[in-house]
Parts: C-alpha cells; structure tokens; sequence
C-alpha cells in the first residue's frame, strides 16, 4: 500500500508536510516527501487528501481484555485479590481478544497496548505487549511478558485493610514488594551455585521467584503504580535498592517533583487524566502533569488505564495534554514513540521508520483534534479500519 498527499508524523524526525508512506508486506518500506514518491507503484494507492499520517497509537499502560464490558465479576479477571505477590501471574492468561473494546480500540487508531493485571497488590502479575487486532491472544502478543506490575498507595491498603489482612499500610506494602525481591535474590544466588558445585542442591521450584527472576536480572522492567509524590519517591527507592528497570505509571503528583523525577531519570505513564477525582490520592490532579514533566526532560507518555477511561479516548487524553500546556507534537509522541520507549517496544512500533511494523493511522485532521476523523487503519500491513 502506498498513502500519499498527507502531513507525516514520523515520531523519529521530521514532520513532513506533504509526504508518503510506503507499506510493504508488514513492514513500512518508506517514508519520504511528494516529490519522492514512487512513481512506478504497484499495489493499492490510498489518498489522505491533505490529512495527517501518523503511527498507529499506543496505550502504554491500561487492562484492556482483562476487565469484561458491560459485565460484572463473571468477566473481571484483572485482580486475584486473594495473595497480596503474584508474579507469577501472566496477562496473557486472562485477556479476552474477543471484548468488542478490542474493536474499538482499532477503529480510534489504537494498535498496540500494554495490558495486565490491576493495583490490588503490591506485586500483581505480568504485563504483556498486545496488537489490538486479533481473535487469538497467542497471534497478537508482541511481547510476553513486557513488565512486572507492582503497586503503591491506596488500593493495596484498601483491598486488605477491610479482611484485616497484610497489607493495610503503605509501610507493609513496601515490606513485601522488598521482601519477596530479597528472596528472589536468595533463590537466584542458590540457583547459581548449584549450577557451578555439582554437590550444591537446587531449591525447590518456586513460580512466583521465577517470575521474579528477570526483575531482579534486569531484564524485565516494573510499571510502578502511584499516585501520590511520597508513593513515587518509595517506588523508585525500593528499584534503586534492587537495581531494577522501571517505570511510574499514572504519577498522579509527578508535577509535584518534576526535578527529582528528571533527577533520577525516571520515565512515567501519566493518566488517566480523563475523569473525577475519585479517591484521597487524586486530589492534586491536573491535565498540566505532562507539560510540566516534559518542560523538565522527564520521558512522558499518556494512557487511559482502560477501563477507567474507554480506550478509544486515547487521543483525547493526549488532547488534553495540549490544554494543560503541552505542544502538538509533544502530546501525539505521549501516544507513540514516547510510550514506544517507556514499553520497551520502539523497535517494532512508535514511529513510521522503514523496518517498523506496518501500523499506520490516517485523519482528516491533527490526529489530536477532536474534530478530526479517522479515516484509514492499518496493522501489519493490512487495513482493519477504512
């Protein structure tokens, strides 16, 4: 497929007013101004008649497929509320590829998510890099597992505080993320040994250290939900104590410390920014989070943590990022290459980069006006959308 006469946001380079994009296969073959547009084409041509080109979308951090629309407890598969550290829980093993959300994340030009477990407890389960295209998980997942969910603040307090259980302060959430990273540490150095003295005996399997093995390895990142600025500071005290990769997500009170989080070079998932302030640690939120934190050089995407905001409101969300101060072009990287990054899937998508998935979105307009239409979806090369 070759799209032409559009404005192309490249994400990697320059906006090209009037340009092209070519699609071969898969992949985006390439990119580039009118005047160097193909002209022996063959294959299907598709007009953006002075519209924006852009990469398909994504949502760095929300639970789509893991929360059922428009039913109850029958599809809610986003919290095993029962053991405050399950790491060994996998996204992949609950996400409905069927939930009619997936279709309408496509057709709002959403092509990748990351989704997984919820925030009941301190350490959830495993987040999986998703194309929203698909009738079958395992055909979709472009990274499994993609990051290690662990949480802060209110929901683990209030998910045990009313069985009584551990834990019901922040002190006890932050005990059991460290102590279990510690036995993993443990389990790890037993590992090792055994492997280099044949007399050494291997520990008994345990799934949930395994799981937590890449994490304390650093292979595998940890999205850190937290709201309030103290949540965030025993986040990242408890990753540096590990040496572990990570990411805040929604940092609700980023705007609060942008210094410190630019100080630590820590990178947040902001949002959602698209509802009520619904809880104590809400209180300071404000659609300014992301400008501010993107005036201070923190690496700053946007999410809808669907379903608290429906994941065809992505472009919203960035939308409001330009009320709140933030430049266009900033806003739509918040939704492209810059979630690309904080995901750890900018190899294949995030930008319109020969060699890059083929996940291409048309408008009429800016992609982050309101007003402006989606005309054309295409993943993998295929159009899902039109």
């Amino acid at each position: 497929m070759l799209i032409i006469n559009g404005t192309v946001h490249t994400m990697d380079g320059l906006t090209i007013p009037g340009g092209y994009v070519a699609i071969r296969g898969d992949k985006i073959a390439q990119v580039g101004p009118m005047e160097e547009c193909p002209k022996d084409w063959e294959g299907r041509v598709f007009d953006a008649h002075g519209g924006h080109i852009a990469p398909g979308f994504i949502d760095a951090h929300c639970h789509l497929g893991m929360f059922g629309d428009g039913v109850g407890i029958e599809g809610d598969d986003g919290n095993e509320a029962t053991d405050p550290c399950t790491p060994h829980l996998r996204a992949v093993d609950a996400v409905n590829p069927l939930d009619r959300c997936f279709q309408e994340a496509r057709e709002a030009g959403v092509t990748t998510v990351l989704t997984g477990p919820g925030s009941a407890n301190p350490i959830s389960g495993q987040f999986a890099a998703l194309k929203t295209n698909g009738k079958w998980v395992d055909a979709m997942v472009m990274k499994a597992p993609a990051a290690m969910k662990m949480a802060l603040g209110e929901n683990p307090k209030l998910t045990y505080n009313e069985r009584h259980e551990t834990p019901s302060t922040r002190m006890a959430t932050a005990a059991i993320i460290r102590e279990n990273l510690a036995k993993a540490v443990e389990y790890r150095e037993k590992l090792e040994r055994a492997a280099q003295d044949e007399d050494e005996d291997k520990p008994d399997y345990d799934a949930k250290l395994e799981a937590l093995l890449p994490v304390i390895n650093g292979e595998l990142p940890v999205q850190i939900h937290a709201h309030r600025a103290d949540d965030i500071a025993t986040g990242i005290r408890i990753c540096k104590e590990f040496g572990l990769k990570y990411v805040i997500v929604h940092g609700t009170e980023g705007h609060l410390i942008p210094e410190l989080l630019a100080q630590e070079g820590a990178g947040v998932i902001t949002g959602p920014c698209l509802g009520d302030r619904s809880k104590p640690e809400l209180v300071n939120m404000t659609i300014e989070t992301p400008a501010i934190l993107r005036m201070f050089g923190v690496k700053t995407a946007v999410c809808t943590d669907h379903p608290e905001t429906p994941i065809q409101y992505l472009p919203l969300c960035a939308a409001m990022a330009i009320r709140g101060g933030m430049d266009p072009e900033g806003a739509l990287a918040c939704i492209t290459i810059n979630a690309a990054q904080l995901a750890g899937i900018d190899d294949r998508v995030g930008s319109l980069t020969p060699g890059k998935d083929a996940d291409v979105v048309v408008t009429s307009a800016h992609p982050l006006n309101w007003l402006s239409r989606v005309r054309l979806v295409v993943m993998d090369g295929k159009v899902v959308k039109e």
